[in-house]
């Protein structure tokens, strides 16, 4: 074991080699419907549970990585969080955000360039959308190459909408595959107390429900909540200083692929194929071998392609590859099991919360929701693949205990 390096002490001068990355402290902010919050304090809230699911002091973060907020994101987050840190990233890529900020985090403390990064979000979507009593706008800008496509009415759901309908023409892939996607999130959700959705749902009620944009009716979408999370990432000299068991850093990717869709190759390819197969060959091992993961899913497509493209079924089978209850948290590859975004949250970027539950996975502390192997041990690999965009952009990590 490393000798622990007191929490004040800063490294100035690059490791001889490489160091180990950790997972060391993860936290969510009060979820769902928090009406009374505001984005900052949701950050903040989320900030202080992760620093003290960690055991470190506060000293020990010299990095910040925030998106999403206000002009100067991680500057004005910095300020509210009385940080003043030596490093700071601010990508924005969409839900990808958080896997991509994940992975520089990874490589700027493996390096030296920091000891401790913080990664944390924190958005009142939901509550902003009330206050304002209207509906949410998701159709995106007019300016720049996106001008040509607005004329179309192409909203952010319609991307995602025609990318399925290819899927299915190409593959025969069925609206109750689709579906079944939301049902087994929905039964994951059940178990979870900061889930918003728990009540269990049929592959009929989803086919059933208001239409949203064909293929996609209600149950389709992901939710819309409140809510913020925050990871904290450390230097292996701290490990032996914390309170819970790491979760090792093991490999990442990321990878962008279109803003318009006349520039997207194959509507049944995400970013997630390369993304996902740089993470693997990084972090030495297979989808094969991973135990969870967690996907974003904003669309029970997301789901269903990112898991083809991230290698666990080939390409065209992952309509029957989710049928069966495989993404049940008893099944053969436990899937976005909080719930997803389908039930559990979703404030608008949901990257951080793919980290979050599967380092409490890996950890072993998920509570009622937690995982466990087929001969009753604990998870050992997991993989997080954001999404950001309309399948514009993805950063995969691959997260382990040993």
């Amino acid at each position: 074991m490393p000798t622990a390096v007191p929490s004040n002490t800063f490294r100035t001068a690059a490791p001889t080699a490489p160091r180990k990355v950790a997972v060391v402290g993860v936290a969510l902010s009060d979820c769902g419907r928090v009406d009374e919050a505001t984005p900052q304090a949701l950050h903040a809230q989320a900030a202080r549970r992760a620093l003290a699911d960690s055991g470190l002091g506060r000293d020990v973060i010299d990095g910040i990585a925030s998106a999403g907020l206000g002009t100067l994101a991680p500057v004005e987050v910095a300020e509210y969080l009385g940080l003043k840190p030596r490093w700071v990233d601010s990508t924005s890529v969409g839900g990808a955000t958080w896997e991509v900020m994940a992975a520089h985090a990874a490589d700027a403390i493996a390096a030296g360039r920091a000891n401790a990064v913080l990664l944390v979000y924190g958005s009142t979507a939901r509550a902003d959308i009330k206050a304002r009593r209207r509906t949410s706008n998701l159709s995106f800008g007019a300016r720049g190459p996106l001008q040509f496509e607005v004329p179309y009415g192409h909203s952010l759901i319609a991307k995602y909408a025609m990318a399925a309908r290819r899927h299915m023409h190409e593959y025969g892939t069925t609206l109750e595959q689709l579906a079944s996607v939301a049902v087994q999130a929905r039964a994951n959700a059940a178990t979870n107390p900061d889930a918003m959705f728990r009540d269990p749902i049929t592959v009929d009620e989803v086919l059933g429900g208001p239409m949203i944009a064909d293929p996609f009716t209600k149950l389709h979408c992901c939710i819309r909540s409140d809510g913020g999370c925050a990871v904290l990432l450390a230097a292996e000299e701290y490990v032996q200083d914390c309170a819970a068991a790491p979760v090792w850093v093991l490999g990442a990717g990321e990878h962008v692929s279109h803003t318009t869709m006349s520039e997207w190759d194959d509507f049944t390819v995400s970013p997630a194929a390369v993304s996902g197969r740089l993470a693997f060959e990084r972090a030495g091992v297979r989808p094969a071998d991973v135990d969870i993961a967690e996907i974003y899913d904003a669309f029970t497509y997301m789901t269903l392609v990112t898991l083809e493209d991230l290698g666990f079924c080939a390409k065209g089978e992952g309509g029957s590859f989710v049928e069966k209850g495989r993404l049940l948290r008893d099944g053969e590859l436990p899937t976005n099991t909080d719930g997803g975004g389908l039930s559990a949250q979703h404030p608008g970027m949901r990257g951080l919360f793919l980290l979050v539950e599967a380092v409490r996975q890996l950890r072993g502390t998920a509570g009622d929701g937690q995982v466990r192997r087929h001969d009753g041990t604990l998870p050992e690999l997991a993989v997080a693949s954001g999404t950001g965009g309309w399948f514009c952009s993805s950063g995969t990590v691959v997260l382990g205990r040993g």
